[in-house]
């Protein structure tokens, strides 16, 4: 193997190429990017950066000059626009092309857009710093008028640094509960009753039905009750797609997401891939219904590009590869409030809250089927991480509530 290329030049590319030198792999290395930006960190996107506290420097994964050490070729502000896997050629946006002995898929998502939304000034997405930038601009003054259409857990982030900076704050949710995706309905509801205690106006159950304006700004969302919720700015938050509608002619199986094999290979010799894009079997969750996963959040980004990375070059010296098994962590900061999970909600879980209560700081286990299946805390991180080893180890019912018992003694 003497030539690695890197799509994505996110947490999860980076952490890959980290990962070929760490491994002692000597040969060349070209991460492809397309953002001009060296990489960086995106949970900040929405909190810090976005708020003003922090400069774009400083969320940067490597300075600029760090670079020179991981011996790599840089290409960014190029796109991947194919892949011909028997001929192991990547094909670039700029007309050029990249042969390969080893390839790491790690492209990411890409944000979602409303049917018909109009290119109008103050109609804006999160999910870049170039984005996180302008609608720092358009919030800077805290006089705006905000509207967030989507009560995910970037919506909710981006509602409460607009908040915070004076606007006034209207979310608007198609589901009947904010967070449901990732919390569930119950739990949803009480993470998301920060935002009422701090002036936001979330709405549930509403459908919009355009995103108005004068031709040039956004006046306005057009509800399905043809009501109008006035707006200088509408940050349109409603979810992403992972990053792969260039690989719909290469062969590799595609089903929201890159169909991985445990190992994170995608069916090809010497092509994995990592991060949002891929969908693979944890065998973590061997036993459930959703034991096939893509997972959006920051640390698989990073553990997944490592990952791949390693048994890239695991299979190219004739070793054999390691499953990648994971329990899913992620976390959120709402005003004062810090909100973390691990483990995975599954539609049917069984929901118990062990400790504070759900109009502040609070734990609660999720449970499905006799077997532990996630940990939800808010501002209780003492009662979250203890449970990721009982997570790893398919602890049961039973055992979760005797842990929770002892950590509330």
């Amino acid at each position: 193997m003497e030539h690695v290329v890197v799509v994505g030049s996110s947490l999860a590319g980076l952490r890959a190429c980290e990962t070929l030198r760490q491994e002692g792999y000597e040969g060349a290395v070209t991460l492809v990017g397309a953002e001009t930006e060296v990489p960086y960190d995106r949970p900040p996107l929405s909190k810090k950066v976005l708020a003003g506290e922090w400069d774009a420097e400083r969320i940067r994964l490597r300075k600029p000059d760090d670079f020179a050490s991981l011996g790599l070729t840089l290409r960014f502000g190029v796109r991947a626009t194919g892949l011909r896997t028997d001929e192991r050629t990547l094909a670039l946006n700029d007309g050029t092309s990249l042969q390969y002995d080893g390839l790491v898929i790690a492209t990411g998502a890409s944000p979602r857009r409303l049917p018909g939304q109009p290119a109008l000034d103050g109609v804006v997405e999160l999910r870049t710093l170039s984005d996180s930038l302008d609608l720092r601009d358009h919030i800077a003054d805290g006089t705006a008028r905000v509207v967030v259409i989507g009560a995910g857990f970037i919506g909710l982030e981006v509602a409460a640094t607009a908040r915070q900076k004076g606007c006034s704050v209207t979310v608007l949710e198609g589901a009947p509960s904010p967070l449901i995706r990732g919390l569930g309905s119950e739990m949803g509801i009480a993470v998301a009753g920060v935002h009422g205690r701090n002036g936001v106006d979330l709405r549930c159950g509403v459908g919009v039905k355009a995103v108005e304006g004068d031709g040039t700004r956004v006046t306005g969302v057009r509800l399905a009750d043809e009501s109008l919720v006035p707006a200088d700015v509408v940050v349109v938050g409603v979810g992403v797609a992972p990053a792969t509608e260039w690989l719909d002619d290469s062969g590799l199986a595609l089903r929201d997401g890159i169909v991985c094999d445990p190992t994170l290979n995608v069916g090809v010799p010497g092509v994995y891939a990592a991060g949002d894009c891929a969908r693979w079997p944890n065998g973590m969750f061997f036993g459930h219904d959703d034991a096939e996963m893509r997972v959006e959040h920051w640390t698989n980004a990073a553990e997944q590009g490592a990952a791949a990375a390693r048994n890239l070059v695991l299979t190219s010296r004739g070793e054999e590869p390691v499953p990648y098994e994971s329990v899913p962590f992620f976390w959120s900061d709402q005003f004062d409030s810090r909100v973390q999970f691990v483990g995975r909600v599954h539609g049917g879980d069984d929901v118990h809250v062990f400790a504070g209560s759900t109009d502040g700081a609070f734990a609660a286990l999720y449970g499905w089927e006799g077997r532990l299946r996630g940990v939800l805390g808010v501002s209780m991180p003492k009662m979250v991480m203890p449970f990721r080893a009982l997570l790893a180890r398919k602890a049961g019912w039973d055992e979760a509530l005797a842990k929770a018992a002892e950590l509330t003694a």
